[in-house]
């Protein structure tokens, strides 16, 4: 018999008994049998199929070794092999959609993100009940869960794992995120602030502004679907639409300023902690630094909002432009958030899980910013007031303060002689 010959009879019977012993039961004599189900689970649907098949089966831990490939395959890239001996190769094709479809983020930065969280996701599964799942199975079926919105019945019957499961590794996901990865939403120190306020001024002629601040609502169901609320998440981004801070778990019926009073944000911001660098002069007014608002927010010297009655062809007119121009970015970041599936319908979980589904999408926004992936930013947004929420929730102008609101004034007229 000729070596190639014998080479590929070899490889074909090595591959047919590491199927066999990835089996459940591969102690059991129907172990074909059932290893039958695993593969044909993963060949229940198109798209999905061809990104979960990228992920390994392994019984044991596995690093995928994959990357994406924008452009169209040839004859030898059309089937793809991960992980090391202990994986099952899948000869399903791949559409470069197909990553960006199940989890919102190219193939190329899934393995980053495997890498990263490979021994957070496989360091504490149940008492008693080692889940024995690689980590990029683990993340697959969170990340599965936050970009589709599927259920857990749903997660279950496409990865061929329990429901229980389904949802451990969901929340395990979030839970590593939200304790782990926070950082990756910090507020920006002086000197990315000067950035952050160099960009918005070459965009708008406006100097000193540091961020836009906005505030929008998720539904949640509860008690079995028969009680329902949102949940109100405040936000503050840069020009880039990279969340900056982020504050949930308000009920949801409570007004934009109210939240912003009852935030860390405000507080800090108020104690000089925050935006205190030295003001810059505007016609003779001293500028401190400042963010944008909508006019569902009070009027402070360090938070802008748009004239009310501008004149046609007025200073106002013009600032109010460069305001709504700067807002794009918060409602850009907003729409892109709600476009996770887990938060783009009514979320049903407790208040807590919900409020860490807003959490982990929000790190997972700005960490696929760092790579400059933006598989899960809105594309654009045509007319800005069809997302904006703020003329439903009014500021309380009982909180209002008139004379530092009539300081706030003076620095906004002058602001309104520089913009664009």
């Amino acid at each position: 018999m000729e070596s190639a010959t014998l080479v590929a009879l070899l490889s074909s019977i090595s591959q047919l008994i590491v199927l066999l012993l990835l089996s459940p039961n591969s102690a059991d004599s129907n172990s074909a049998a059932n290893a039958f189900p695993i593969v044909n689970n993963f060949l229940s649907s198109h798209e999905t199929a061809a990104a979960l098949s990228l992920l390994t089966l392994s019984r044991k831990r596995k690093r995928t070794h994959f990357s994406e490939r924008e452009s169209e395959p040839d004859d030898h890239d059309s089937d793809h092999e991960l992980g090391g001996g202990d994986s099952v190769r899948l000869g399903l094709s791949r559409s470069p959609d197909s990553f960006r479809n199940c989890f919102r983020m190219t193939s190329s930065t899934f393995e980053w993100l495997c890498g990263l969280l490979e021994p957070l996701l496989e360091c504490r599964d149940p008492v008693g009940s080692p889940l024995n799942l690689s980590a990029d199975l683990r993340l697959g079926m969170g990340l599965f869960r936050l970009s589709t919105g599927s259920s857990y019945p749903e997660i279950s019957k496409q990865f061929g794992v329990s429901e229980m499961v389904a949802r451990f590794c969901a929340k395990q996901l979030c839970r590593v995120l939200c304790t782990n990865y926070r950082f990756w939403i910090e507020f920006p120190n002086p000197n990315e602030l000067d950035s952050v306020s160099a960009a918005y001024e070459t965009q708008t002629g406006l100097p000193n502004c540091c961020g836009v601040i906005d505030c929008t609502r998720f539904k949640i169901v509860r008690n079995g679907g028969v009680q329902e609320e949102s949940i109100a998440a405040q936000i503050m981004v840069d020009s880039s639409s990279r969340i900056l801070s982020i504050v949930a778990g308000f009920r949801g019926n409570k007004g934009d300023s109210r939240v912003l009073r009852s935030s860390t944000l405000y507080k800090d911001i108020e104690a000089g902690k925050l935006l205190n660098s030295p003001p810059a002069s505007v016609n003779g007014v001293a500028v401190n630094q400042y963010l944008i608002g909508d006019g569902g927010y009070p009027l402070l010297p360090w938070l802008m909002v748009p004239f009310v009655d501008a004149v046609k062809g007025s200073p106002e007119e013009h600032f109010n432009a460069a305001h709504n121009a700067m807002r794009l970015s918060a409602l850009r970041t907003i729409v892109s958030l709600k476009n996770w599936g887990v938060l783009s319908r009514p979320i049903q979980e407790e208040m807590k899980m919900a409020v860490a589904y807003i959490g982990a999408c929000s790190i997972l926004h700005n960490g696929l910013l760092r790579r400059e992936d933006f598989s899960a930013l809105c594309d654009g947004l045509d007319d800005y007031s069809l997302y904006d929420q703020s003329s439903q929730y009014y500021r309380d102008t009982s909180l209002e303060e008139n004379s530092i609101e009539r300081k706030a004034s003076v620095i906004r007229s002058a602001l309104a002689t520089k913009a664009k």
